[in-house]
């Protein structure tokens, strides 16, 4: 998989809050992810609306 380097960083620190390995967070996206969307895809949505949710509760 294939994900640019600022989305690697910000995907490492949501799991290191979330207390979850990094390959637990990707098969928690990969099993909810449509059939028609890609893993990486999938994870640039998870990280993008993850940050929107923590800047929305500030």
């Amino acid at each position: 998989m294939s994900l640019e380097h600022e989305f690697w960083h910000a995907f490492r620190t949501i799991a290191e809050l979330q207390e979850k390995p990094i390959n637990v967070l990707a098969a928690e996206i990969d099993a909810a992810r449509s059939d028609d969307t890609g893993l990486a895809s999938a994870i640039r949505v998870f990280v993008l609306k993850t940050i929107q949710n923590v800047s929305d509760a500030n």
